[in-house]
């Protein structure tokens, strides 16, 4: 990573052409996803979708986990992640480098995303909501809001506790 000053501001150029403030390159967000096993007779992994809003911004897709080897491209399902799909999902072209990725089974999913890499935007100073929203088929739909306030330096941390498609989400953003 190169850093340079461009008018007054010292910016951080990554290999990927994007200029971030200096600093906003080693941003981190760590997730970690619990997908409950349930005692259903169909079971199927649940399409799973993780975003970030925050107030006067558009929602910024972070993850998409579905069937990618579906014989569709398994997008023909993602409308059924309601609220992503109304927020940012059918504006996005799937799939998405560094965004979509396979269905997850049950267990714990850990996932960290980097300022600058996919859809992971360098955070100001502010106050934000990390969405995620699961989806199963012959199943039921679920979202959890984890509100944080990210003043550009402290570690914020949020969780939510899922009810029946997700588990305990539990959230850490570092500089």
């Amino acid at each position: 990573m190169t850093q340079f000053r461009l008018t007054g501001m010292t910016v951080a150029a990554l290999g990927t052409g994007v200029l971030l403030p200096a600093g906003a390159a080693a941003q981190t967000m760590d997730l970690t996803v619990a997908i409950p096993r349930l005692s259903v007779a169909e079971y199927h992994n649940p399409y799973v979708a993780i975003w970030l809003q925050q107030d006067g911004a558009p929602a910024r897709t972070l993850a998409v986990w579905y069937d990618l080897d579906n014989r569709e491209g398994g997008t023909k399902w993602l409308n059924e992640v309601r609220q992503w799909w109304r927020a940012s999902g059918r504006s996005l072209r799937l799939p998405a480098s560094g965004v979509s990725g396979a269905t997850r089974a049950p267990g714990s999913h850990r996932v960290s995303f980097t300022a600058g890499r996919g859809g992971m935007p360098a955070l100001a100073p502010g106050q934000y909501t990390l969405v995620v929203e699961a989806s199963r088929e012959v199943g039921g739909r679920e979202q959890l809001r984890l509100p944080f306030t990210w003043n550009g330096t402290a570690v914020a941390n949020a969780r939510a506790q899922g009810r029946s498609e997700l588990g305990l989400v539990t959230l850490s953003v570092k500089r």
